[in-house]
This record gives C-alpha cells, structure tokens and sequence, in this order.
C-alpha cells in the first residue's frame, strides 16, 4: 500500500508538469493579442479534462496495485509457508541427525569411561594388593621384633619378679617370724599382767592398801606438777584434830599466826561398791544397778563429808577441799550419778576430781604460783633493769671508743692501700719473675717465721 501510494503522488506530480508544460507551448504558440479570456477557458478545460484522466488513471493504477499487492501477499505467504514447511523438515532432519550424534558420542563416552574406569580398577587393585603385601610383611616384621623383645622382657620380668619375691617372701616371713615371736612374748607378758591384774585384785580386797594404792597415784601426780616444797604428805590442817590428810598443797601467802594456808586432797577407793555396780551392769541387772549406784553415791557422800570434818578449817585452810578417785572408770560413774558433784560443793564443800581433771587442777595452780611468784619479783626486776640500764650506758661509751679506734684502723688501712697503688702503678713496667724464682729470691712468710735470722741476711743481701 505504501509502494501504491508514492506511486500516484509520483502520477501527480508528473500530470502537473506536464500541465505547465502544455501551458508553456500555447503561449508561446498563441498569435498576438489573442483572447485571454478564450485561453483561461481553454487551459482550464483542457486542465479539468487532464485531472479527471489523471484520477482514472490513478484509481486503475491504486486498483491494479491493490490486486497486484494482494497477489503479491499470497504468493509471499504460500512462499513462506512453504520455506518454513521446509526448514522445519531440515531442523527435524538436522535435530535427528544431531541426536543420533549425540547417542553414538554417549555410547562412546559410556564405553571409554568403562573401559578408563575398569583400568583404573585394576590398577588401584594391583597396588592394594601391592600395599597389602608390604604391610603384611612389615607387620609381621613389627611382631615378630616384639615377640622377640616381650619374650626378652618377660625373662628379664620373670628373674626380676623371682629374685624380689624371694626377697619380700624371705622378709615376710622373717617379719612374721619376729611378730609371731613377739606375740608369744606378748602371751607370755599378758599371763604374767594377769597374774598380776589377778594380785593386785587380791591386794585391792584389803581396805589399806586400796588407799595406798591411791596415795601412790596421787603422790605421782603432784611430783609430776608440783616442786616439792609448794605441797606436803600427811599433813595435820585441822588445828584441833589429830588427823592428817594424805596431801596438802602448801598456797601462798599466810595465815595470821604465820603458818601456811593448806588445800586438804584425800584419795578415796571405794571399790567394793564400785565392783558391785559393775556387776551388775555386766549382768544387765537395772534394779541392782540402781542399787548399786546408790550405794556408790551414800559412800562417797559419807567420805566427802568426813573430809570436810577432818581436814577443813579456814582460815587455816582453804574453804574447800579435793576428794581424788584413782581411777576414771569410778570418777565417771560418781559424775553420771545426777545433782551428787553440786551437792557435794554445796553441802560439803568438797570437789571431785579423776586423774586426768586433777592434773588439769594442779597445772592451773602451778600457772598461778608462777603468776604471783612473778608479781612477787617484779620490783626485784625493775631494779635489775635499773642496773643493766646503767651498764648498757657505759657500754655504749666503750663502743662508740672502739669505734674511733676503729675508724682509726681503717684510715691507715686507706692511706696504706693508696700507698700499695702508688708502688703497682710504679712497677707496672717490671717483669714478674717466675714463682719459683721469686720463692728462692724472697722466702715465704712460713720460712721466714721459722728463719727470721735468714730473712735478715737475704734482705741484707
């Protein structure tokens, strides 16, 4: 359509030319002073009569090239279809062509990674089997080298283990032999304690000697705390009565007529109601334990206040006194007995005391003697110090003189090193003789101690 279109301009174009051309001939053709108005008419006819030819011609010519395009258009899409009937045909072709390429070329690939992959096989096949083989004999190497060095070190084991359990077993059974030797001696010695054990119990049956028993004990006790002097036996502390106590610790200071002032300690062994009570624990008896423990607690009650009566006179002595029970299994007994110790301190003004709480009693003491022995001293000690003060005074003098005396010293020593300076730097630039040259030129200070006569003579020399 576009084509037929510039194709009628083109048309147009070329009638109007032609026009004025035709134009141009009549003029110049036209005789002399002709009718212009006749000419007008003439020209615009013959241009009327040329526009409606030019328009058929026009109108043919678009028909024609409507039909001419129309045809065209068939031809061009029967064309068209055709060529892409045909390219389809060869694509298809060329795409079957193509995938039977491509499936030959998978095949083969397919076969030649087969057979890459099957020699690959092979190949990491024979060098495992290679590897295995050398493991295989490096580990039989490796176990055949520990057998030999386990079988060198279970002999060296075995010896080792055998010379040492002979040793340990011959030093067990030596080591049993000695204990088995000290257990016969142990037999020996229990049969011998229990014969022992079996006169003491028949020396404890007799009144006094239970309370000798205990005066021993007692005795052991204080020599063990006390000096001598700071405690007395059998000592009468009641001025009225002759009875004397086993103990007495001597306290210090004095009474008004100038005696000591006493602490009273009596031992007592009840142990015929100590028996009993034991007895009849053992025989799990509990009316004759009760019994028994009451009986305990009437005679420690009647010993107590027979102490108090005996021994207990203030200002003579102290307002208290001390019941001691040799052993511990009685001081327990009489102490589970409940309210008995603080009736006896409060009725009786007597203080229970076992071996082990009387030492701690005596210790106590021992520390306030010393505290007032101390105390008693201190002026004693002030003046002492007085005096050492004074002689430390005069010893500082005699220090601070020896100290210039010895600063004295030490200048000479200083002048004397210089001097020695002075004397090296001078013989700098001699030669050092040979030691044993110089030993027989100048004789050492040995030589010349025991020869001073030579050494004059050499130095006169």
């Amino acid at each position: 359509m576009t084509e037929s279109m510039t194709l009628q301009g083109w048309l147009l174009l070329g009638l109007g030319l032609l026009n004025l051309v035709l134009l141009a001939v009549l003029l110049l053709r036209r005789p002399a002073e002709p009718d212009t108005g006749a000419l007008a008419a003439t020209i615009q006819a013959q241009m009327e009569r040329s526009e409606r030819t030019l328009r058929q011609e026009i109108a043919d010519s678009a028909r024609a090239g409507r039909q001419e395009a129309a045809a065209a258009l068939a031809t061009f899409q029967q064309t068209l279809l055709k060529q892409g009937a045909a390219a389809s045909g060869s694509q298809n072709a060329r795409l079957d062509a193509f995938a039977q390429q491509i499936g030959t070329l998978r095949q083969s690939l397919a076969e030649t990674l087969s057979s890459q992959l099957h020699g690959l096989s092979e190949s990491n096949a024979r060098r495992i089997a290679e590897v295995r083989a050398t493991m295989e004999q490096q580990l039989a190497q490796l176990q055949a080298s520990n057998s030999a060095k386990l079988e060198e070190m279970r002999q060296t084991v075995d010896e080792k283990l055998q010379s040492t359990l002979e040793a340990r077993l011959g030093e067990s059974f030596r080591q049993v032999a000695e204990r088995l030797e000290q257990v016969y001696k142990g037999l020996g010695e229990m049969q011998t304690l229990a014969q022992g054990v079996g006169d003491l119990k028949h020396l404890l049956t007799n009144v006094k000697t239970r309370g000798m028993f205990g005066e021993a004990q007692l005795a052991a006790l204080l020599e063990q705390v006390l000096a001598p002097e700071q405690y007395a036996a059998q000592v009468a502390t009641h001025p009225e009565s002759r009875q004397v106590v086993d103990f007495a610790i001597r306290l210090p200071g004095r009474s008004s007529d100038g005696t000591p002032v006493w602490l009273p300690i009596d031992a007592k062994f009840p142990n015929e109601d100590y028996e009993r009570l034991l007895d009849a624990q053992q025989r799990a008896d509990a009316l004759a334990v009760e019994v028994a423990a009451k009986g305990l607690e009437t005679r420690i009650r009647l010993e107590a206040r027979g102490i108090q009566e005996k021994y207990v006179c203030p200002p003579h002595t102290t307002d208290f006194a001390i019941l001691f029970l040799p052993t511990e299994g009685l001081y327990a007994e009489v102490l589970r007995r409940p309210g008995l110790m603080e009736a006896l301190q409060r009725d009786h003004r007597v203080t229970l005391a076992g071996p082990t709480t009387l030492l701690a009693m005596l210790n106590s003491l021992q520390m306030g003697f010393r505290t007032l022995a101390l105390e008693k001293r201190s002026s004693e000690v002030w003046q002492v110090l007085g005096a050492v003060k004074t002689e430390f005074m005069k010893f500082g003098e005699v220090i601070d003189k020896v100290k210039r005396q010895t600063q004295t010293v030490l200048n000479t020593l200083d002048q004397t090193q210089t001097r020695t300076n002075v004397l090296t730097r001078t013989l700098r630039s001699v030669e050092a003789l040979p030691e044993a040259q110089a030993r027989q030129l100048l004789p050492t200070a040995a030589e010349a101690a025991a020869d001073p006569a030579e050494v004059d003579e050499g130095g006169a020399r």
